[in-house]
């Protein structure tokens, strides 16, 4: 363990042997001080978004085609023009170091190694440059909580661009903190500085709440933003929070790159439906106009599946990525992804798809079964 600030910070670096993502989460939490943890695995209110999440994955069942002559599926797949060899990426998930000393860059090192996209936060532990390193050359995109601050926006996306990021990802759903109990409990302040945070005049984000910090952030945002990032990096914008057609047809009249459908794992608005519920009619609204991201849930190779099919591209996850940071390092993160991506191999192969292309078009059916 490494101590700074007087909070102690997991520097464990090893494979894991993983049996499934959930099981990580209890390993995790031995290790992650209480209020880190709290913040890394807490939702809004009672949780009851956060938990249909994952449940809400039942809703929808995976037909399997038997005499398909396949064998050895692959993962690979091309989104922004980016090669990758998983269609599964990191999501954008603020402070690692909460989980991990090397935060953020440890987790670019283990998402490089399987050839996946890395997504950087407004409120990573480690600066945006220092992030790109460690992926040694692999896509990163830079995802922007606007500040009431335009020149500040601007000296983040200048540091992006000249990081080399692929894309910004602009979330929309964080103008205000969703209620969360659990740091309200731990009374969480951060105690790992902010990299990206240290121009603000109200400091680095250590020693505050995640309240605190987006009050800084802009509370009003609208389409004429998203036309303004995409005019002054000239980087594909991509809109994150995105939960109704009208909001993805919205965000593409004005520019966006790509479609983000996520209620921010459940740590926004409770009560609002599960993101694979959602899915199916965004995706029929965009129409293939621009590629869609998906997250909020995600725990199983059949998940992923489940949320190409019903029209994601990408398919992001944060959480189980953070607990195998802090169990693993950048040796723990890829241990997550390989699970993954060996749960979705063997999906792919019972339900006859030898591509990512291929799962796209696969048939679904939707039973109500009871719990």
């Amino acid at each position: 363990m490494t101590m700074t600030n007087g909070y102690e910070q997991s520097d464990n670096e090893k494979k894991l042997e993983i049996v499934n993502l959930p099981s990580l989460e209890a390993e995790a939490k031995k290790i992650i001080p209480t209020g880190g943890f709290g913040y890394i695995a807490g939702g809004s209110e009672d949780d009851w978004t956060l938990k249909q999440n994952t449940a809400a994955f039942g809703h929808v069942q995976i037909v399997p085609k038997a005499l398909s002559n396949i064998e050895q599926p692959s993962t690979a797949t091309k989104v922004f023009g980016l090669d990758l060899k998983t269609p599964i990426m990191m999501a954008p998930t603020a402070a690692q170091g909460l989980a991990h000393a090397q935060g953020e860059k440890d987790t670019a090192k283990g998402v490089a190694a399987v050839g996946g996209l890395m997504a950087q936060s407004t409120y990573s532990s480690t600066s945006i440059a220092d992030t790109a390193v460690a992926g040694d050359g692999a896509p990163q995109f830079f995802q922007l909580y606007m500040s009431k601050d335009w020149s500040f926006n601007e000296s983040l996306l200048d540091e992006a661009v000249k990081a080399g990021v692929k894309g910004i990802i602009l979330t929309v759903d964080a103008t205000v903190d969703g209620y969360r109990e659990a740091d309200i409990i731990n009374n969480f302040q951060f105690p790992i500085p902010m990299a990206n945070l240290e121009k603000f005049s109200e400091g680095d984000g250590k020693g505050k709440g995640i309240g605190e910090i987006y009050a800084a952030a802009a509370q009003k945002i609208n389409e004429d933003d998203v036309r303004r990032i995409a005019e002054y990096t000239r980087l594909p914008v991509i809109v994150k929070g995105i939960e109704s057609p009208e909001d993805a047809m919205r965000a593409i009249g004005a520019g966006a790159a790509g479609i983000y459908v996520s209620n921010h794992g459940g740590r926004q608005l409770n009560g609002g439906p599960a993101s694979i519920d959602v899915l199916p009619a965004i995706a029929k609204a965009v129409n293939h106009q621009v590629p869609i991201i998906f997250d909020s849930g995600v725990r199983r190779g059949s998940h992923v599946f489940k949320a190409l099919a019903s029209g994601a591209d990408l398919v992001a996850m944060g959480r189980p990525v953070i607990y195998g940071l802090a169990l693993g390092g950048a040796q723990g993160v890829q241990s997550v992804f390989e699970e993954l991506n060996h749960e979705l191999e063997i999906t792919m192969q019972l339900a006859g798809t030898k591509t990512i292309e291929d799962i796209k078009h696969a048939p679904l059916t939707h039973f109500n079964y009871a719990d």
